[in-house]
């Protein structure tokens, strides 16, 4: 496994990860890595990193429109008054992972949101309270992108606390690359800088 791959069709270098999955390689170029305080895009992504688990990203990734439509585009207030009806919903529903234990999480998940919000004004602002105060960066040749951090535990453990499910060290840690709270592009991938700027243009809530 390499750190980044040689330049593809289009002369850009990218991640490893992706490979040439053209849905994959879009999600790598335009969204992983590039940071978010929307609080309904933040819950989707922690909702179906739940759903990943024993999965592939790229399994759920394909699924996501579908995931969408079913949980009213993840809107938090919309998926916190989801009752017993709604679950036996999604449970029919084909096009999404029909796990009751990471749907029960889901709905259970969005009313901990309410409630974070209701503390912090906004889930934004006590997700991205977490990020780390020294982001790392994978150096060039690296095959060491870490699968947890201390933060990410951290956080994990806190969101348990406060009742959350399916948010493990793990999870959580995929959830903050994915969202932009560190930037785990790895030295020499086309979108590293793109991402760092963003980065250090964004406001923090």
């Amino acid at each position: 496994m390499s750190a980044a791959t040689p330049a593809g069709a289009d002369g850009r270098v990218r991640c490893w990860w992706p490979g040439d999955d053209e849905g994959y390689v879009a999600y790598h170029d335009t969204e992983w890595g590039r940071p978010v305080i929307d609080d309904n895009r933040l819950f989707e992504k922690l909702c179906l990193e739940g759903f990943q688990s024993g999965l592939s990203w790229l399994t759920i990734l394909r699924k996501r429109e579908n995931f969408r439509a079913a949980f009213g585009g993840f809107d938090i207030a919309t998926v916190a008054a989801f009752g017993p009806a709604d679950v036996e919903r999604l449970l029919g529903d084909a096009g999404i992972v029909r796990h009751r234990g990471k749907i029960d999480s889901a709905v259970n998940n969005a009313r901990r949101a309410v409630e974070v919000i209701e503390e912090f004004g906004t889930l934004a602002a006590y997700l991205w309270a977490w990020e780390p105060a020294e982001p790392g960066s994978p150096p060039a040749g690296s095959e060491s992108i870490p699968a947890s951090t201390p933060e990410s535990a951290a956080l994990a453990k806190d969101l348990k606390r406060r009742g959350w499910s399916f948010v493990g060290p793990t999870t959580v840690y995929a959830f903050m690359q994915s969202m932009g709270l560190v930037n785990d592009h790895v030295e020499g991938c086309f979108a590293r800088p793109g991402c760092e700027a963003e980065r250090v243009a964004l406001t923090r809530p």
